[in-house]
């Protein structure tokens, strides 16, 4: 099938144009015909031109949100549950959505869907836009012939972390915003005003404390090697970014976030209630129990908490019953273990994983709306510490320049 752009005129003489997929210009004329346009001009539409791949990653531009992912998610439940043929849905979502990540993906998915592929195998070649949660799910909803019920939880859980993440946003906003202007305040200081004093000091020829000196020193420094804190930042970050692409770098990083103060409780529960919900969906939706361990661990998002996951499907192969693998984890509480050792003893640990999940979020959710009140007294303290420095080591040797004129040696 071709896109076309059409031109023409109605009965009315008004003009018409717009565009419409068709396997000619001939198919797309007798249309126009049929629905009263007289055409005038029908042209193929041309191809956009695509970036670099090493552009597009810069750009963003093949990042689909994840509010159209969710949106999509949705219409794709709704459309199942509505008996609408999977081909038609795909097809149907893909001429109306306005993002062009998207649209290219769901093009590709209908053709590998037209040549006999299923759903799921084909989400599974955009690991951009679907992760491996979200193919297995679908994958487990084919397989069961419960495809809309596996997109609504999708839905629901997509929506979690949407929220989540909105509201963290939320609360750094103004602590990053403070932490930047202070920034570039203390930049402006160093380069500019401290010079200044520097060179009032030295006619002077003042006497300065050990404060004032290493501010002086710093801001000669910052002024004649600034490329060397340019190229010094730059290459710390690679470094960084570097070991974070190794598993076992990835590991300390989400290891040492978990003991964070203030977000780091927030990160622990909000990985625990996403194991949680995930492992509880797909149980729930047939996945044998040591598949969703697997499936859980890959989506949990923290490195950490991944391994200790999959520690615990290691206990489940090896035939150890789920309260006492969920102990081994280190990762729930002991009335989070309790729960769960009701539910294995009355078979519905997913039942028992919902609750856990339930109460996570709630606390979540909770401290994330605190989180700028208890952000705010260790900025407060930071901010006065900085700015009790600099003052000290500026305004000290005007202070004991003052006090020598008015009590001048032998006076």
């Amino acid at each position: 099938m071709q896109t076309y752009l059409y031109e023409g005129r109605n009965k009315l003489g008004e003009r018409m144009k717009g565009r419409i997929e068709s396997t000619t210009p001939q198919a797309v004329a007798r249309w126009m015909l049929d629905s009263e346009i007289s055409p005038v001009r029908i042209r193929p539409m041309p191809k956009p031109v695509e970036s670099p791949p090493w552009l597009a990653e810069i750009t963003g531009e093949n990042k689909v949100p994840i509010l159209e992912l969710q949106m999509l998610t949705r219409q794709l439940a709704n459309m199942v549950r509505a008996g609408m043929p999977l081909l038609l849905a795909i097809e149907g979502i893909q001429k109306t959505t306005g993002h062009k990540a998207l649209a290219k993906a769901l093009t590709a998915v209908r053709n590998d869907l037209d040549r006999g592929l299923e759903l799921s195998a084909a989400f599974s070649r955009h690991p951009h836009i679907f992760d491996d949660f979200y193919v297995n799910m679908v994958r487990v909803g084919e397989q069961s012939g419960r495809l809309d019920d596996c997109f609504q939880a999708l839905y629901r859980q997509i929506e979690f972390d949407r929220d989540i993440r909105k509201k963290v946003k939320s609360a750094v906003r103004y602590p990053s915003f403070v932490l930047g202007a202070v920034a570039i305040g203390l930049a402006v200081l160093m380069l500019f005003v401290i010079p200044v004093f520097a060179s009032t000091y030295k006619s002077l020829k003042a006497e300065l404390p050990p404060v004032t000196q290493v501010l002086i020193a710093i801001s000669n420094f910052s002024r004649e090697y600034w490329w060397v804190l340019v190229a010094g930042g730059g290459g710390g970050v690679a470094l960084l970014r570097r070991g974070l692409a190794t598993e076992r770098g990835r590991y300390r990083w989400d290891k040492l976030k978990t003991k964070l103060p203030v977000v780091g409780s927030i990160i622990s529960k909000s990985s625990v209630a996403r194991f949680c919900r995930n492992f509880a969906m797909a149980s729930r939706n047939g996945v044998p129990l040591v598949a969703a361990l697997e499936l859980a661990a890959r989506v949990v998002g923290n490195a950490f908490y991944e391994r200790r996951i999959l520690q615990m499907r290691r206990g489940v192969e090896r035939g150890e019953g789920f309260t006492r693998v969920a102990t081994g984890a280190g990762i729930f509480s002991s009335m989070e273990l309790q729960m769960i050792s009701v539910g294995e003893a009355t078979g519905d640990v997913e039942e028992m994983l919902e609750q856990i999940a339930q109460i996570h979020t709630e606390d979540v959710n909770y401290e994330v709306s605190k989180l700028s009140e208890s952000v705010e007294p260790i900025l407060l303290g930071v901010m006065g510490l900085l700015v009790g420095m600099l003052l000290l080591g500026v305004f000290s040797p005007l202070w004991n320049l003052g006090q020598a004129a008015l009590h001048p040696a032998g006076h």
